[in-house]
């Protein structure tokens, strides 16, 4: 029997370039039209979609926004204004750009070391290996690693960033990323709800080409203290902008051995629904239609 939901008309927003990419869509829409709701899988860039129509729209898959980052913002403004957007604009443009990160630390969240290179300045980088990403973008694209002897190219691949008026971040190659990965922490409506262990293939010396770089996923039980680190930093954002419909938190283990905060996307974030099982999908579905 289909469970009763508040929303009728669902948009599971996606990217045409993403089309069957999202291991969470299946599950999703599979889980939403079993409680009876019409989720519809729509192109955030597609002219003749009316957005009024959906009684909900929620951002799932459009991975190539950071390509065409003035119009995706016009485009959620435009949204935001004839129907409920979920997560709400503030969040989303908040988390669009990895300066938050320094907020975060302010806070007293441990995240992994980083300096924020802005248009105009030179960086500086360390010993023993980097990584140079921007400060706006998703997937790990325009993202590469570097090793000693090589900073003339993470230099050549920072005046890249600067060029297209992106703040570059430069963190240290942290040597667990190589032997244990990272660990997404999802969160549903302001609770933490499931994890998941994943393996990224950052090129070195070569930046990501294409929506994401390859990853490896598998399931993760998360121990009281990634949870904790976790919920520390989903609290920033609590106090910011209230609970929200979904949250990950990207966690690392730093140069001290505890774990540290790497992203925190509210934007489009990958779920792991299949890495959650049952319980996530149904802890999804009902955060995504509940009022």
């Amino acid at each position: 029997m289909a469970i009763e939901s508040p929303v009728q008309r669902l948009a599971w927003v996606s990217t045409p370039s993403a089309q069957g990419r999202d291991p969470d869509e299946p599950l999703g829409i599979a889980a939403l039209t079993a409680m009876g709701v019409t989720a519809e899988v729509v192109h955030w860039n597609d002219p003749s979609v009316d957005w009024s129509s959906f009684d909900r729209v929620v951002m799932r898959s459009p991975w190539d926004y950071p390509d065409h980052l003035d119009e995706f913002l016009a485009w959620i403004d435009r949204v935001d204004a004839v129907t409920e957007l979920r997560n709400p604009v503030p969040p989303m443009r908040w988390s669009l750009d990895k300066h938050y990160l320094a907020e975060l630390r302010d806070a007293g969240v441990p995240i992994t070391p980083t300096v924020f290179v802005e248009p105009g300045d030179t960086a500086d980088f360390p010993n023993g290996g980097w990584v140079v990403k921007p400060s706006v973008g998703a997937g790990s694209r325009d993202a590469a690693a570097y090793r000693d002897g090589q900073q003339e190219l993470a230099a050549a691949h920072v005046a890249r960033l600067h060029a297209r008026g992106l703040t570059a971040l430069v963190q240290p190659l942290l040597p667990a990323v190589a032997t244990e990965g990272e660990w997404p922490m999802v969160f549903f409506g302001g609770r933490y709800s499931h994890a998941a262990s994943k393996r990224v293939d950052l090129p070195v010396a070569g930046e990501v080409d294409g929506l994401f770089a390859a990853e490896v996923n598998v399931p993760h039980v998360a121990d009281p203290e990634q949870i904790a680190v976790a919920e520390m930093a989903y609290e920033v954002v609590r106090q910011r902008f209230g609970d929200l419909t979904y949250a990950r938190v990207d966690l690392v283990r730093g140069l001290d051995g505890g774990y540290c905060v790497m992203e925190l996307e509210l934007v489009e974030p990958s779920l792991f629904l299949v890495e959650g099982g049952p319980d996530a999908v149904r802890r999804c579905v009902e955060a995504v239609t509940a009022r």
